[in-house]
């Protein structure tokens, strides 16, 4: 079974991250997979590359998800990856 990789993007100051953390560990811990967040401030490639997207999910490198967080979404995308 492979564990999928989630990273949550974040910057300072975002109030659509607050609500985007809560439905991430909502859905992980769900699931039992774990995740990690990378704030954006001070990475300017993250920065120029996502910028007006805050916050992203990405799973295994990819973008899954961005602004307001789909927890139905993010579950079908997860279970895909631990179902191999």
């Amino acid at each position: 079974m492979a564990i999928p990789d989630v990273v949550l993007l974040t910057k300072a100051d975002c109030h659509l991250c607050t609500e985007a953390r809560a439905a991430v560990e909502r859905v992980t811990s769900e699931l039992g997979v774990p995740w990690t967040e990378q704030a954006i401030d001070g990475n300017a490639e993250l920065q120029q590359r996502y910028a007006e997207e805050i916050p992203v999910v990405l799973v295994d490198g990819v973008q899954r998800d961005f602004w307001k967080i789909d927890e139905q979404r993010l579950t079908r995308t997860l279970k895909r990856v631990l179902e191999g």
